[in-house]
C-alpha cells in the first residue's frame, strides 16, 4: 500500500469515527427505558418496545464499529495493517476503503465463515 492510500484510508477513517459518535451520542439518548403508561394500549407499548429494540440494537452496532476503527486507526501506520489475519496476503484496497478495519480477505473470512 502507497502512501497516498493509507492516507486516504486514514481520512475515510476520520469521517467514519466521526459519524459514527454523532450517530452513537444520538441513539444513546433514545435509550430511556420504557415506562407503563396508563394511556397507551398493549399494542402501542409493544411497538414501542419493539423500536426500542431496533434502537438498543443499531446503538450496538454503530458502538462496535466505532470501537473496531478507533483501534485500528491506532495501528494504520503498522507494517500488519492491511495484511490478511489468515493467509498473511494484502487485503484488496477497494475492501479497505469499504471496511477499514477489516483483519481478513473476503476469501479467509468466508473460509472461517465469519
Amino acid at each position: 500500500m502507497n502512501p497516498q492510500e493509507k492516507q486516504l484510508l486514514k481520512q475515510i477513517m476520520k469521517e467514519s469515527i466521526a459519524t459514527l459518535t454523532q450517530e452513537v451520542a444520538t441513539l444513546q439518548k433514545g435509550l430511556k427505558p420504557i415506562k407503563k403508561d396508563c394511556s397507551l394500549d398493549s399494542i402501542d407499548h409493544k411497538m414501542l418496545k419493539q423500536a426500542q429494540d431496533i434502537n438498543i440494537q443499531r446503538y450496538e452496532v454503530a458502538k462496535k464499529r466505532l470501537n473496531r476503527l478507533q483501534v485500528t486507526y491506532t495501528h494504520i501506520d503498522t507494517k500488519t495493517y492491511g495484511i490478511c489475519q489468515e493467509c498473511e496476503e494484502a487485503i484488496p484496497f477497494e475492501r479497505l476503503k469499504l471496511m477499514p478495519e477489516s483483519k481478513y480477505c473476503v476469501a479467509c473470512m468466508n473460509e472461517l465463515g465469519l
